[in-house]
């Protein structure tokens, strides 16, 4: 996250000539605080200057109709009522009146922030009940009660932390550089102040789809009148020996990721089991905590099967910069003590080792259910499975993709949110096709890399700007269509192509 820095720009409460908005956007100040002047069409709107998910510059964003999009992790935002429309960001954006008077812009006071709406949709229902703790589950009990249901939510997490942001545990307060209380996605009153029966290390059983309850591992029956399953996916295990020794850790969850931090705090070395976004993230957040990282992954380039081979060969070079050693083609055969084997003989001595080899949608519950699966659980576009009045969102959810065409299951934290946010929508009668274009972000030092679109295989990649330079855009294309693309510092051009992917698959539907 990043210090929103001193106002700046002219005082917009002075006013300013029309001329001055030039390309439609202008950052100046109301006092002491930064605003952003937008022309949408022939209106004029004056905003928050700054995302309200990790403060991104909405100067640097997207406008699109009536709405703005921040540059760095996508989100979205309705210019005329500040409201978040998209995750990652919930909170509101502040608005003030804005006035025109004879050629020239003033902006006013501050318009007040809209509050919970107090009555229900008519056809809503009385009681949902929410499966897990995660992404997908918060997003969709905030959207619930932002969308004015007035039913009871009932939120069952098997976790013993409330709601927190995910990526924050690999990235910053892994490192060292964030502090705790920047981790949960919200302080516990607001489970209170918004009537979310948030209910924590709670273990779900089974399903009664007839009689519409769902069963705690200690027999209580919990009613609901539509149902939302959210229960993410979980690392996979090492099938190892050794992989259970109590410096092995996998990263999911806050309690992993204190207890890397802790174990941190005494280390000469750590291990990476695993070259994937998190693995290397986790290698990034160690290093910067002084402390030598070793990764072993049995492919030829970390994240070549997403990135390609460019991008790969520069995301090493990048760790390797910073002291990561790599053992590229190998896996970890045994753990005895601190020493692991490798599977080329070699030996490495660690004080704490970190599996990062992939995770494994959680279905059994559903399974046990009798919905349909399908490498995931099977939902239609609103996000309903097999059963009705039962709904999946988030790691464990395949849905028909407006743009691939295909049924896809991802596993990224906007996608997840997002896929939340639809299914409350839809819970409450909607009727809203998901078709968000999927985005991620991963952070390796000082270089962010955003990736827009969902490519499985590809059959060429256009790259422009240099990935060595660190500005670049990487197209990947099947037949000449581009599925996808990646970037490094070039955030504009990734809404763009974000906002190009939605208006494409909207013309084929």
């Amino acid at each position: 996250m990043t210090e929103q820095p001193a106002p700046s720009g002219p005082d917009l409460a002075r006013g300013i000539a029309l001329a001055e908005l030039g390309d439609g956007k202008l950052l100046g100040h109301v006092g002491d605080q930064d605003v952003l002047l937008v022309r949408a069409g022939d209106e004029i709107f004056a905003i928050d200057a700054y995302c309200s998910h990790y403060h991104g510059p909405l100067a640097e964003g997207l406008v699109d109709g009536e709405g703005i999009r921040c540059p760095w992790h996508h989100a979205c935002f309705d210019l005329r009522t500040g409201e978040a429309t998209r995750a990652p960001a919930f909170g509101p954006l502040a608005c003030w009146r804005v006035e025109r008077q004879d050629g020239r812009v003033f902006v006013r006071e501050k318009l007040p922030q809209p509050q919970w709406r107090a009555s229900a949709p008519a056809s809503a229902p009385g009681k949902i009940v929410i499966v897990g703790g995660g992404a997908a589950g918060f997003a969709a009990a905030e959207m619930l009660r932002r969308r004015a249901f007035a039913g009871s939510i009932t939120m069952l997490s098997s976790e013993a932390a409330a709601p927190v942001d995910r990526p924050n545990l690999s990235k910053d307060f892994l490192a060292g550089s964030a502090p705790e209380e920047w981790v949960p996605l919200q302080p516990d009153k607001f489970y209170e102040e918004a009537r979310i029966g948030l209910r924590l290390g709670t273990e779900i059983a089974s399903i009664d789809t007839g009689a519409r309850h769902v069963v705690t591992a200690s027999g209580e029956r919990i009613g609901y009148d539509r149902l939302l399953l959210a229960t993410g996916a979980e690392p996979v295990r090492l099938p190892i020996a050794g992989a259970e020794r109590s410096h092995v850790h996998a990263l999911r969850d806050l309690g992993d990721c204190r207890a890397i931090i802790a174990a941190a705090g005494g280390a000469r070395r750590a291990l990476v089991i695993g070259a994937s976004f998190i693995g290397l993230e986790v290698a990034a957040s160690l290093r910067a905590r002084g402390i030598e990282v070793h990764v072993v992954a049995p492919e030829k380039r970390p994240m070549e099967r997403i990135l390609g081979p460019a991008m790969g060969d520069f995301v090493r070079a990048l760790h390797e910069e910073h002291g990561v050693i790599f053992h590229l083609g190998e896996t970890v055969a045994a753990i005895e003590g601190r020493r692991a084997t490798l599977s080329g003989g070699g030996r490495l001595d660690a004080d704490v080792i970190v599996a990062g080899v992939g995770v494994r949608p959680r279905l059994s519950l559903a399974e046990k259910a009798g919905l349909a699966l399908d490498r995931g659980i099977a939902v239609n576009g609103h996000l309903e499975t097999s059963i009705a009045g039962i709904y999946a969102a988030g790691d464990i959810a395949r849905w028909p993709d407006p743009h691939s065409g295909q049924n896809i299951r991802v596993e990224h934290w906007a996608v997840a949110q997002r896929l939340g946010q639809t299914a409350a929508l839809n819970m409450l009668g909607e009727a809203r096709m998901f078709d968000a274009v999927p985005f991620f972000w991963s952070q390796h030092y000082d270089v962010p890399i955003n990736y827009v679109g969902h490519a499985e295989q590809w059959d060429e990649i256009e790259t422009e700007g240099s990935i060595e330079a660190r500005d670049c855009l990487l197209k990947y294309k099947h037949k000449g269509r581009v599925l996808a693309i990646a970037s490094i510092y070039r955030d504009l051009a990734s809404l763009e192509a974000e906002l190009a992917m939605e208006r494409e698959a909207a013309s084929r539907s």
